[in-house]
């Protein structure tokens, strides 16, 4: 690996904003050993430690359900230029059935989450923050139909996390820092396209950045 700093990039967006489909396509354009990847969900709390809300319901969209410390560690670890061992978070699979993730350090980092702007010493290393943004409406749809789907609940279940948990968090932990970002990819469209070519331009404009820092 290069002596150069990687260049690290945070990645945020609520619930159905598109930040999956962005990073697939995002990634598209680099090869493996040249992108690395860290998910915020990897590094949820066990259920036990969760919040539980006044109707008994498990709030997982508080930001002291993640292990900020232990993923602002395993990022420093990445930028130091070493590898970092995790277990990857899959809803509904236990921690002893989870898969076991290592990671090499690469040229870029990406760090990808609902809360990696609210995390200070985490945002504080990013080079470059991407905002993926949706109407709340398109987002709400696209959730009912991953959790109807995915996780079998039902609409009722989808509605009551949604107004209880999901939108006050976005609201309070994730939206006001989207003025603050260096990009804000809107995904209200049902097609591919904007996505596409969002991360095509991105790309382009980071593999100049790097080889411009390399040569100086």
């Amino acid at each position: 690996m290069s002596s150069k700093k990687p260049f690290i990039i945070g990645v945020a967006g609520g619930s159905g904003s598109g930040k999956t489909f962005f990073l697939k396509c995002f990634l598209h354009h680099f090869k493996a050993e040249e992108v690395s990847l860290i998910s915020q969900d990897d590094y949820y709390r066990p259920k036990q430690e969760q919040a539980i809300d006044e109707n008994g319901w498990i709030n997982f969209d508080l930001p002291d359900g993640i292990d900020d410390a232990r993923l602002l560690a395993d990022l420093k670890k990445l930028i130091a230029g070493k590898s970092i061992e995790k277990k990857e978070y899959t809803f509904n699979v236990n921690e002893e059935r989870a898969r076991l993730l290592n990671i090499a350090s690469a040229p870029i980092i990406i760090v990808e989450g609902l809360f990696v702007f609210h995390f200070k010493e985490i945002a504080d290393l990013f080079d470059m923050k991407i905002f993926m943004d949706a109407d709340e409406e398109i987002t709400l749809n696209r959730r009912i139909s991953r959790d109807e789907i995915e996780r079998g609940y039902t609409r009722d279940m989808v509605m009551y996390q949604w107004v209880n948990h999901v939108l006050p968090a976005y609201r309070q932990y994730l939206l006001p820092y989207k003025d603050s970002c260096h990009k804000v990819i809107m995904n209200n469209k049902h097609v591919a396209d904007d996505i596409i070519v969002a991360s095509q331009q991105i790309s382009d404009e980071l593999k100049q950045l790097i080889e411009e820092q390399a040569r100086a």
